[in-house]
């Protein structure tokens, strides 16, 4: 497990640039945004929450692999604003079906 470094402001600047190309709370809008996110870098859970609203990402990976997309998990500890330290899901996209 590693610690994350805070989300550089290009890339926090992309994310939330593919969340207004990719409107709607539908899981598949959001499914749409994390992936075209993940085809251009690793996302964090924290990462799909704040700058893509994807509140569930665990799920919405979930549903990317069963459409056969070849996703990996890495384990990181990030801390947040606050202070407190968590566990999150660092997502790489590595094939496509």
């Amino acid at each position: 497990m590693t610690k994350e470094k805070a989300t550089s402001p290009e890339k926090k600047a992309a994310l939330e640039m593919i969340r207004t190309e990719f409107k709607g709370n539908a899981s598949s809008s959001q499914r749409a945004r994390l992936l075209e996110a993940l085809s251009r870098y690793s996302v964090t859970t924290f990462e799909a929450m704040r700058y893509l609203d994807v509140y569930h990402c665990p799920a919405r990976i979930l549903q990317l692999r069963k459409q056969g997309y070849k996703i990996a998990t890495h384990w990181q500890t990030v801390e947040t604003e606050s202070g407190d330290k968590h566990r999150v899901g660092l997502y790489v996209l590595e094939g496509q079906p």
